[in-house]
């Protein structure tokens, strides 16, 4: 557990997310942003690859990866692996809200961390550069509409409906948020740098 400050309560709104970010330090885990949609890339290209010599270098029956690394770096249901990852250096960098929840049955300090990637394409972050909105207690996708309950992270509404988000645990000690996560440290504050300005669909939803 990395137990880093991230933020201190009085920062926090319940009208908008705090942005930071994390580097993932599981060996399990599942990639997103820039890994996601690099490995989303290569599995595509690996179909092609495979339909183009089904007729002549693939086996009988059809499977078998074509060429060295065609499948490696990714599991059956074409989902980024760990490889995918560490390939190029600070891949495993990810972006990361946090939220403090502000409902009447909710504890004062009450404070969420979620990885800011919409779970209809999970390369996709859920802002354009800055955190994402909240509305009536909900996390806003503004690439593509979707709403998340800001305290459980289940899309209530749009293309991901019923899926979750992501959690990034978090504690709430002395008027600080700290990361309580045994699968992230801590990177800093704000959004990941990339050449991909904002890793983001071409829609946009007015709020």
């Amino acid at each position: 557990m990395d137990a880093t400050r991230i933020a201190d309560v009085g920062d926090l709104s319940t009208d908008d997310t705090f942005l930071f970010r994390v580097r993932s330090v599981d060996d399990d885990a599942v990639a997103s942003g820039d890994a996601a949609l690099r490995s989303d890339e290569r599995t595509a290209d690996a179909a092609d690859e495979r339909a183009d010599a089904a007729g002549a270098d693939a086996e009988p029956d059809g499977g078998g990866p074509v060429g060295d690394d065609a499948t490696s770096a990714t599991n059956d249901d074409g989902i980024a692996m760990p490889d995918d990852m560490r390939d190029d250096g600070d891949d495993d960098v990810r972006e990361a809200i946090l939220l403090k929840l502000g409902g009447e049955d909710d504890d004062s300090e009450a404070v969420v961390g979620w990885l800011n990637y919409c779970q209809h394409m999970t390369h996709i972050k859920l802002d354009k550069g800055s955190g994402a909105p909240i509305r009536d207690g909900e996390v806003i996708c503004v690439n593509h509409g979707a709403l998340f309950a800001g305290d459980s992270g289940e899309c209530t509404y749009g293309p991901c409906e019923g899926a979750f988000l992501n959690e990034v645990d978090v504690r709430v000690a002395d008027g600080g948020v700290y990361l309580a996560d045994d699968e992230f440290e801590y990177v800093g504050e704000g959004p990941v740098e990339s050449d991909d300005d904002d890793l983001a669909s071409s829609s946009n939803v007015i709020l």
